[in-house]
């Protein structure tokens, strides 16, 4: 059986790719809407801020998932603080009246997220709640506009992330719904019936996509119930054929049970997902500054936050393993960010303002982690702005610098010591002294003063030319 697989597969999405071709239409099949290519700006993008902003922000306890922890599965930490903190009788609902973002500016919110060196930006245009950040017409009543801010929050943010010129806009959507009678009895009917799906989740994310054309489209909550009950397929054939944003949207994996790590523009295989090995499918690794919530918290503490350190970190294995990088934050209820999310975000702008050679519209190299240093991981990329393409960049990015030595071994350059034509440090102008070991190449840093002068920190950038004779790609 196995082999059988193994002949007919390829031959099925080829099929899938001369029809697409042959039509200009894709046909709502996996194979036909997995042959899609992916957008170039997102490969080349790498590095996205996500937001997680809803009514949970009002409470501002536990994680963005407190509703469901206190009226459905009732855990006794959310009901004891509903218990000390709220009149009895008091409803998710009455929430939503203190979701003022009095203090959100969105030219605000833009311009930092700017400085921090990204490129996209994702918020949450509806969690599981169900409440909506723009005036849906499906969502009376349980919107920005009519409860709460009064704003239409999605449409100020959309116009400020693209007029920086810098950023791309996309929203976060979530399938499901906790509470929505129409969800819940389609539930108890096994799946059966699409009440909710073609009165809810179709209409709305077509107004959605079609009001506020945004670039990324990142599906939730799909768990619970397969595809054919999604109708993914349908929906990605119209987004891919018929939306005002075909040619440049990307989706994620997340439309329903059975096409997680398997389907849809990038994989996101599960939060927080950095598999630390390259991986044949284009991924993305959706992780939180702060490691316990995406929602706001107001009982988070410091060493809940990552350093800046872990950050980068977590951004450089993830583009190094052909990944890009989708950090969260989450706002308070007036609209604010938190300085520690606005510290982290800052740091990460001035490491990339230095080091974004070996971040953006770069590719994986033929090895991802070094073999003798397992504190480097490389990138790779065309030399820019030289015609001549016998000559092709790696960056050797060290995570831990080499106090006791002042100097780097990497053993990924073995027996190829003749095709490195020179090596700098991304920040420091001059070439930096190496030679030949027995094992790969030993590197000189810069005098550790020099350094710190010129504030490289966190990590450091070994830019480091090669000639055609090298193998360029893995």
């Amino acid at each position: 059986m196995r082999s059988v697989w193994i002949v007919v597969f390829p031959s099925l999405v080829s099929l899938a790719v001369l029809a697409a071709s042959a039509t200009g239409k894709y046909e709502p099949t996996w194979e036909s809407l997995d042959s899609r290519p992916l957008p170039r700006w997102y490969d080349d993008a790498k590095v996205g801020i996500f937001i997680h902003w809803g009514v949970y922000a009002v409470p501002s306890y536990g994680s963005e998932w407190f509703w469901i922890n206190w009226q459905g599965s009732k855990t006794e930490e959310y009901v004891q603080f509903m218990r000390n903190n709220y009149k009895p009788g008091f409803t998710y609902q009455d929430f939503a009246s203190d979701f003022t973002a009095e203090l959100f500016n969105a030219t605000e919110w833009a311009e930092l997220f700017a400085r921090s060196g990204a490129r996209y930006v994702v918020l949450t245009s509806k969690h599981h709640e169900g409440y909506t950040l723009w005036p849906s017409k499906h969502s009376f009543g349980w919107n920005a506009v009519d409860v709460g801010p009064h704003r239409d929050i999605l449409g100020e943010l959309a116009a400020a992330v693209r007029g920086t010129g810098q950023l791309t806009f996309g929203v976060y959507y979530s399938l499901f719904e906790w509470f929505n009678r129409l969800y819940t009895n389609d539930k108890l009917h096994a799946f059966m019936r699409r009440e909710y799906v073609e009165g809810k989740v179709w209409p709305e994310l077509q107004e959605l996509i079609s009001t506020y054309r945004p670039e990324v489209l990142w599906s939730d909550g799909d768990w619970e119930a397969p595809d054919g009950y999604w109708k993914a397929k349908e929906f990605f054939a119209w987004l891919y054929n018929d939306s005002p944003v075909r040619e440049t949207i990307v989706t994620n994996d997340r439309w329903g049970m059975g096409t997680l790590c398997l389907h849809g523009d990038f994989h996101t295989c599960s939060d927080r997902y950095n598999p630390g090995v390259l991986q044949k499918h284009k991924w993305e690794n959706a992780m939180t500054i702060d490691r316990k919530s995406w929602g706001h918290r107001l009982n988070a503490r410091l060493e809940d936050f990552v350093t800046t350190g872990e950050l980068i970190t977590e951004l450089v294995t993830t583009v190094s393993c052909g990944g890009n990088i989708l950090i969260n934050v989450g706002p308070t209820k007036a609209g604010t960010i938190d300085p520690i999310f606005a510290d982290r975000l800052t740091d990460m702008g001035r490491w990339l303002k230095v080091n974004g050679d070996a971040i953006y519209r770069t590719q994986p190299w033929q090895y991802q982690n070094d073999t003798l240093t397992g504190s480097v991981w490389y990138t790779s990329a065309k030399e820019p702005g030289v015609r001549d393409t016998n000559f092709r960049t790696v960056y050797a990015l060290v995570l831990e610098y080499p106090y006791k030595t002042n100097s780097v071994r990497l053993g990924a350059f073995t027996n190829q010591v003749t095709n490195v034509v020179q090596i700098t440090m991304l920040g420091y102008n001059t070439a930096l002294k190496w030679k030949a070991t027995a094992d790969g190449i030993l590197v000189q840093f810069p005098v550790k003063n020099e350094i710190d002068r010129l504030q490289l920190h966190h990590a450091w950038t070994l830019k480091i030319t090669l000639s055609s004779q090298w193998p360029l790609d893995g």
